[in-house]
């Protein structure tokens, strides 16, 4: 369907993309990966034609639509929202003409290409979206994305000019699903979609018809949906057949594969050489020597592929703590008219690590503050145990960090001078070298800020972590060195994410906030999502 060939992408001195080539296949459901920095957003821009390359070539047919959703940065106004999402269907008077060329071009086509099927299967799919484009269908798939992206009834008639950015982007991923283009390409579609949301657009994707390429932090999302991963590596692609967890077996095997064979050729030469430098003088030899010397010089050495960096994180090792980690009794907490928590009741206890989960707006994040101590309740009581200290990084924190400070002094702001902190050594854990720490805070991509908050809660030692949306702007390696440390912490742990793959390992308890009040359950995410489809009667 599409074809990327030679493809060059210099950013300075470094070459982003370095002469790189793949195929795009009609129903390949891809799952673009590589740590931060490594060109994934880049890339599904040199696909839409937002940035230009500097040698190379993309071949796309003309019958190929393509459709893309950003990280962030969308909004719309003006409209209601169902006016809004209703403009994915302006472009429905071109299907039939896009289906009376391409029967026209299958008259010339030899019946044996792969091509002539191809567009048979294209003229089928836009044939299936005229039917759906009727008056009486489009109101229905126009209410059921909206609703199972998270909005409710009472959403269709307000100006979309009310929504916050999350929800502006779920908007813009409305309207894209609406116009199903064969190329789907996804920027993080899971960054603003609450554990309900996601769970259903796993579901969506899924069935859908044409093809997707998504990039995701979020490994469960990946295993689920997708067949195929392209790495992006130092400049490098490498395309393995598989979803996520098949990538990194299969990646691990062939750089085991590469060492080995570099190991084995490195101990060839030596041998080698051994013999040439011993029978150089001995005129007997000399043929012997001169062919060793030849094979010397043709062989190819193998280079085993670099491994990128890690990060290292750990927590501080937690004060002593009582059992009763926090009380909340009888909490009420409103925002003007938006009443939020009404009479609401939270025990915690040693060694609790709680998932927080529940639909945008339920109240996760005004929960975690008023834990944290940094939110005051309209009414009700929040008991502390004995002892107990609280650690928190709060969702907006990266956002929250001074500009005008660079790397070091943003984190030195945070120290206290206390034994067993150390910002520069915390700071070089999480991959910022001494030229990284000069860094100003204001130049730094949203990992690098992530990073840099979660080094500011290394400077203090704590027995009950909070942690709101940790993962966000970190690649899968990184979490998993986060999860590592969250498992290894022997404190107490509140955790509000919608990750699963992330969160099942170190949580035994699940906590949902609902509107209408909240539950504990003993459980982890998986578990949950199986529950909660069960009482859904959705298995």
């Amino acid at each position: 369907m599409i074809t990327i060939r030679e493809l060059l992408l210099r950013h300075g001195e470094r070459a982003l993309f370095n002469n790189i080539s793949t195929m795009i296949g009609q129903h390949d459901r891809m799952g673009l990966v590589g740590v931060n920095g490594s060109g994934k957003s880049t890339f599904l821009k040199v696909l839409t034609g937002e940035v230009e390359i500097d040698s190379g070539e993309i071949e796309k047919p003309d019958y190929v639509t393509v459709g893309y959703l950003p990280q962030d940065g969308i909004s719309s106004h003006g409209r209601t929202l169902y006016e809004e999402v209703e403009t994915a269907f302006e472009d429905v008077l071109s299907l039939q003409a896009k289906i009376d060329a391409a029967s026209e071009k299958m008259y010339d086509m030899d019946p044996e290409e792969d091509e002539y099927y191809e567009i048979i299967d294209m003229i089928g799919e836009w044939e299936l979206q005229l039917e759906e484009h009727q008056p009486e269908k489009m109101k229905s798939r126009i209410e059921r994305i909206l609703m199972g992206l998270g909005f409710e009834k009472s959403d269709m008639e307000r100006d979309t000019g009310e929504f916050s950015g999350g929800w502006q982007m779920r908007i813009a991923l409305t309207k894209l699903l609406l116009r199903t283009p064969l190329l789907l390409l996804l920027d993080e579609p899971t960054n603003h979609l609450d554990i309900v949301s996601q769970n259903w657009l796993e579901g969506y994707l899924a069935g859908y018809h044409g093809s997707l390429m998504i990039i995701s932090h979020d490994r469960a999302f990946l295993d689920t949906i997708t067949n195929k991963t392209i790495e992006l590596k130092m400049g490098n692609l490498n395309v393995y057949q598989g979803n996520y967890s098949h990538y990194e077996k299969s990646s691990a095997e062939r750089i085991a594969t590469q060492r080995k064979a570099a190991s084995t050729q490195k101990k060839d030469i030596a041998r080698q050489k051994e013999f040439i430098n011993r029978f150089r003088a001995n005129q007997k030899k000399a043929s012997m020597v001169q062919s060793r010397l030849k094979q010397l010089n043709k062989i190819e050495i193998v280079e085993p592929e670099r491994e990128e960096k890690k990060i290292f994180f750990r927590f501080p090792e937690p004060p002593p703590a009582s059992h009763k980690v926090l009380d909340l009794k009888g909490i009420y907490k409103a925002y003007g008219d938006i009443q939020v928590f009404r009479g609401l009741d939270l025990h915690l206890d040693r060694g609790d690590r709680i998932a927080v989960v529940g639909v945008n707006g339920a109240g996760k994040s005004t929960l975690a503050r008023i834990i944290a101590g940094v939110e005051k309740p309209d009414a009700g009581e929040r008991d502390l145990g004995v002892n107990t200290v609280i650690g928190y990084f709060a969702q907006h924190q990266a956002e929250e960090l001074d500009p005008k400070k660079n790397v070091l002094e943003e984190v030195e702001s945070a120290w206290n001078g206390k034994e067993g902190a150390n910002p520069r050594a915390a700071l070089g854990a999480l991959l910022f070298n001494g030229v990284d720490q000069k860094k100003m805070v204001s130049v730094l991509s949203g990992g690098e800020r992530n990073r840099v908050a979660l080094a500011k809660m290394l400077m203090q030692p704590a027995n009950c972590i909070i942690l709101d949306e940790p993962t966000n702007h970190l690649d899968i390696r990184s979490k998993q060195v986060l999860q590592e440390a969250i498992t290894l912490f022997k404190g107490t742990v509140i955790l509000v994410s919608h990750d699963r793959h992330f969160l099942d390992p170190v949580v035994n308890k699940v906590l949902e906030v609902r509107p209408d009040g909240m539950r504990m359950l003993t459980c982890n995410v998986s578990e949950y999502i199986a529950r909660m489809e069960k009482e859904a009667g959705l298995s």
